[in-house]
């Protein structure tokens, strides 16, 4: 493959041409000219260069500058080596730099210039008498290889104007195609075209066919323009059919209809309009021999594959055909192996893709950033999304954005719909009421959960999912997540919004639905609802009979999104009412009675969600639970018992976090074998929770702030994470040290240094009595996380596994010792926060792993550490790449309990200005009531190193740190510069000896006299003031949209 620049090339000329002037130079040579100044084509004219022996300087520049080389081979073209040298030199540029080569065979067999026989043979061989052995092979591999070029042949045209036209017409057609920097500013367009050499394998010599899949509007088309500009050159043909969509639904006959596209295929690559073909093998019997790059737009039909490339040998060596589709499933029935699936841009990629468009720059102006930010969110990263809006917002003000958004949230703009309408459309019935419900029910939820819900509809749910997935309408992940894009959501509201009276109808209208409910106006065609209170401005009345005539409902779901917490407090619901008997999916957020229904029946239901409930009791007696997967209660605050659960033996998960007045578990739980998580957080009250040891299938338990719980259960050893917090713990269970499999244990007690919720920051309770850990623990050998804190008692830790990976260890006052501190083990992150019996030495003695992170109680540097100042900027050398840091964080006197941000920037200094910051470390602060030494690892990444080394050894790197907490400072920092040596291991490395170094560093820190003090200080103070400002702020939203636990 050429090689491809990333900027453009400035061409002196479009065409050069190589041509025997006794041969063409008075006949064919003028028309020919004529006509290339007629179409404003500009092409070298070398009658002012003499001709000699070897090929002049000026001719090599000249077939260097020209986009095109067309070379006209005449029966005596091989008799003059000048010729032949311009044909080696063409061929140079074509492999350099990507020139277009074109052929005219003028009188000449192009089998006799490509195997050097014939007349045209003998010249040649004449031309190579007493010529060296390598001249002769450059000659004869430069014949062969444009021999080989696809070209005009004289003796097929009665009219040589006619050819002459046809040649000019196709050498525009080239310069039009050709490589173009339209593409250039696209953001994101260079990293899909590099991603797509690895897919195009152009080390192999085949025909090959490869594909690019993905959804509607994440930009096929446009990469796929891009790539024809960018590899176009290298191709003796090129075509680009755009549009196949639909072709197939023509009512042609499968005959007729492939070759109505062959037609339009080699009328396209062969630029003659109108071809006509007979017969169905017209592809193969034209291209066969021709290296050509076919792209096929947007295909949803597999005749389109079979009708325009069914094999690749109808291709010649090194053609490619690309495919564009949605569907992926299209690719893999054709045999297609090489697929390119296109990615959504990220965050950051998104905004700029927005900003081009909407204010022709990469970024937002002043006021616009927030406007800019929901946009994105609403096109969830989308490019042809982006690229609509953009343009829609172009030259908006705030308050026409304001509306466009409002707009945006409720209906789609309808170039998007029509785009993103298509797939949807394409489905068939079935499939479409699955894309529906995925929509409105099931978007990011585990497939194999989607599969137990509609296991009684009258859908192929496995096959259903497989199509939607092939069509790019949906996305599974790896982890069996089911992910549609909100804008194809949107596509479900609309298509709802449309849809019939048929057996299969979802209820969206909230005005629609209070009509139902409150008027019984329902029918057995109402499979779900989907009731958005925060739509409304009435209370609801629900009819007693309201599902009565609702008999095949599946799925209720009724919330408000604006008040999760005080949602549907306008409900009102009668005691008597009848619920709908075939229920699986039961949502009803902040339901308002104190107990379900009598009529209620579970008999059905997959999963039931009742959060922020005013229940007090779900119901009475045994119930029918068997097909019951996940409970949810959370922050239902009156619950006071839970029903019999014996035949709920399908299980998986049970929440109960914040249900603050239940106080036992009922021993029913020892019968759900197949219970996989339990969620018992903030229940204050709960004072009793069963053995749990013949729950074969439990691995995540939590029971934080549970303060009334003296004695946890004991768990089968499938346990796999366990977290024991804020309780009356007086010891922990035997089994305990058969959990071979648990990965993260946290253990602390009352004394909790993060607020949990707004109303419980004072936290009561005598704390936990653990005086040890038990030795134990050391066997637990997948254990990858520990966690141990408010244990006042607590003296030292036990052996420590030594699969840690992380380790924290929080408010143990009492802790003296880390002797049994794993130095061999694997552990990366590690935080020994506010145990002041600690000393510095024993906490420094842990610190010997250069790859370790770490949180450590003291007020003093470690001396490894010896390129250190006071405050919170210090200047190294450039010329290094890996570092130990070291801060000694304070917190300010009186300073509040609050979570903060410690921002680390590294930026550069070269000869004293300074350059752009880089932030390589952004952490939350833990809570910490006196001084603490934070160490971390960095090393400058690759991407970072070029042009560092070329600034030679006096250049500076600066170290800068940050908090957006102005309770807490850093007033002390320290690097340690690791070298790497033989063996593989990094020793620390000590540049004093360069003294005046050192001297310039000390002066610039230490006084204002300094050249360098002067810009340090400009720099540091706008850009602290500056990072504080944006760190705070983002520091409180992040506290604001911080999830309850």
């Amino acid at each position: 493959m050429a090689s491809s620049s990333s900027t453009p090339r400035t061409w002196t000329y479009r065409v050069f041409t190589s041509f025997h002037g006794p041969d063409v130079r008075k006949s064919f040579l003028t028309h020919f000219r004529k006509q290339f100044n007629y179409n404003g084509i500009s092409m070298f004219n070398d009658q002012e260069i003499e001709r000699g022996q070897t090929i002049a300087p000026a001719l090599k520049q000249a077939i260097g500058g020209s986009r095109i080389s067309i070379v006209v081979l005449t029966k005596n073209y091989a008799s003059s080596s000048w010729c032949l040298d311009e044909l080696v030199e063409i061929f140079k540029c074509k492999k350099d730099i990507g020139q277009i080569v074109m052929t005219v065979f003028y009188g000449v067999d192009p089998l006799h210039v490509q195997k050097q026989t014939g007349d045209f043979g003998k010249v040649f061989k004449k031309t190579c008498a007493r010529k060296t052995k390598e001249e002769r092979r450059k000659w004869s591999q430069a014949l062969e290889d444009v021999g080989k070029i696809h070209g005009e042949h004289s003796i097929n045209w009665d009219n040589e104007p006619e050819m002459i036209e046809k040649i000019a017409r196709d050498v525009s057609n080239k310069l039009n195609v050709t490589i173009s920097w339209d593409f250039e500013d696209m953001v994101g367009i260079e990293a899909h075209l590099e991603n797509m050499q690895s897919v195009l394998r152009f080390c192999e010599d085949g025909a090959m066919i490869v594909g690019i899949s993905g959804p509607a509007g994440i930009g096929k088309t446009t990469i796929a323009r891009a790539l024809q500009s960018r590899i176009s050159s290298n191709f003796q043909l090129t075509c680009f059919m755009e549009n196949l969509r639909g072709s197939c639904k023509n009512g042609l006959d499968e005959y007729d209809l492939k070759l109505r596209l062959q037609e339009k295929l080699l009328s396209n690559i062969l630029n003659l309009n109108g071809m006509k073909i007979d017969h169905l093998r017209a592809i193969q019997e034209r291209l066969r021999d021709q290296k050509v790059l076919i792209i096929l737009d947007d295909v949803d039909d597999l005749q389109q594959l079979e009708a325009l490339a069914n094999e690749t040998k109808w291709f010649g060596r090194g053609s490619r055909i690309i495919v564009t589709t949605e569907d992926k499933e299209l690719l893999e029935q054709h045999g297609v192996n090489n697929i390119y699936q296109v990615g959504f841009p990220g965050e950051e990629e998104a905004r700029q893709i927005l900003c081009r468009h909407a204010f022709n720059q990469s970024s937002a102006p002043e006021g616009f950033d927030n406007l800019v930010e929901r946009v994105r969110k609403l096109c969830s990263n989308l490019p042809m999304g982006l690229c609509v809006m953009g343009e829609n917002l172009r030259n908006k003000k705030r308050d026409g954005w304001e509306y466009i958004l409002h707009k945006l949230e409720t209906s789609l703009d309808t170039k998007m719909k029509g785009v993103l309408s298509v797939g949807y459309d394409s489905l068939h019935k079935d499939d479409q009421f699955l894309f529906l419900l995925i929509a409105f029910f099931f978007n990011y939820q585990d497939e194999k959960h989607v599969m137990s819900m509609l296991r009684e509809r009258n859908l192929d749910v496995k096959f259903g999912l497989k199509t939607l997935a092939y069509k790019s309408l949906i996305q599974i992940t790896t982890k069996g997540k089911i992910v549609m894009h909100k804008l194809l959501q949107q596509v479900g509201r609309e298509a709802v919004k449309r849809q019939d009276h048929g057996i299969h109808k979802i209820l969206i209208n909230a005005d629609q639905i209070c009509d139902v409910l409150e008027n019984n106006s329902g029918s057995t065609s109402v499979r779900d609802i989907y009731f958005d209170l925060s739509t409304i401005s009435k209370d609801v009345y629900i009819s007693a009979g309201a599902f009565r005539k609702m008999g095949n409902l599946q799925s209720l779901s009724i919330y408000d999104t604006r008040r999760a917490t005080d949602a549907n407090v306008r409900v009102h619901v009668p005691e008597d009412m009848d619920f709908p008997p075939r229920l699986r999916l039961l949502r009803w957020e902040a339901y308002p009675g104190e107990c379900l229904p009598r009529t209620f029946m579970p008999e059905y239901l997959v999963r039931l969600v009742l959060r922020h409930s005013k229940l007090e009791n779900l119901w009475e007696g045994t119930q029918p639970l068997r097909n019951l997967k996940k409970m949810d209660l959370r922050w239902s605050l009156n619950l006071k018992k839970l029903p019999d659960l014996s035949n709920a033996t399908s299980l998986q998960k049970l929440e109960l976090t914040g249900c603050k007045s239940l106080v036992e578990i009922p021993c029913s739980v020892r019968n759900l074998h197949n219970l996989e998580k339990m969620g018992m957080d903030l229940c204050i009250n709960l004072e009793v929770v069963p053995s749990l040891f013949n729950v074969v299938s439990l691995q995540i338990v939590s029971m934080l702030s549970c303060r009334k719980l003296r004695k946890i259960p004991d768990f089968f050893k499938n346990i796999k994470s366990l977290i024991i917090a804020d309780t009356m713990l007086e010891e922990l269970p035997e089994s305990i040290s058969h959990w071979s499999r648990l990965q993260s244990l946290s253990i602390y007690g009352s004394v909790n240094p993060y607020p949990l919720t707004t109303d419980e920051q004072c936290l009561e309770g005598s704390g936990a009595d653990i005086e040890k850990l038990p030795d134990w623990i050391k066997d637990l050998h997948v254990l990858t996380w520990l966690r141990v804190g408010g244990c006042p008692k607590l003296a030292s830790l036990p052996e420590l596994p030594r699969s840690l990976i992380t380790l924290q260890v929080d408010t143990c006052e009492s802790l003296e010792t880390l002797k049994s501190f794993p130095f061999d083990s694997r552990i990366k992150f590690l935080k020994i926060l506010n145990c002041f019996k600690l000393g510095d030495e024993e906490a420094h003695g842990v610190i010997t792993n250069h790859s370790l992170e770490a949180w450590l109680p003291g007020r003093t540097m470690p001396e490894e550490f010896n390129h250190r100042v006071e405050g919170n900027f210090l200047v190294i050398p450039s010329y290094f790449c890996k570092f130990r840091v070291c801060l000694v964080v304070c917190p300010k006197p009186n300073s509040a309990r609050n979570l903060g941000f410690a921002d680390l920037f590294c930026f550069i200094h070269i000869n004293g200005c300074p350059a752009d910051g880089k932030l390589v470390k952004e952490l939350r602060v833990p809570y910490i009531r006196e001084e603490h030494v934070f160490i971390f690892p960095y090393e400058v990444l690759d991407e970072d190193k070029e042009g560092w080394f070329e600034l030679g050894q006096d250049n500076e790197m600066a170290f800068g740190f940050v908090t957006s907490s102005q309770d807490m400072e850093v007033t002390e920092c320290g690097v340690q510069i690791l070298t790497f040596h033989s063996g593989g291991r990094y020793e620390s490395y000590d540049f004093s000896w360069r003294e005046k170094v050192s001297e310039h560093h000390d002066e610039s820190l230490s006084d204002g006299s300094n050249e360098f003090n002067e810009p340090r200080a400009k720099f540091f103070g706008g850009f602290t003031i500056f990072l504080s400002l944006v760190v705070l702020f983002l520091s409180l939203i992040i506290m604001m949209i911080c999830p309850s636990v």
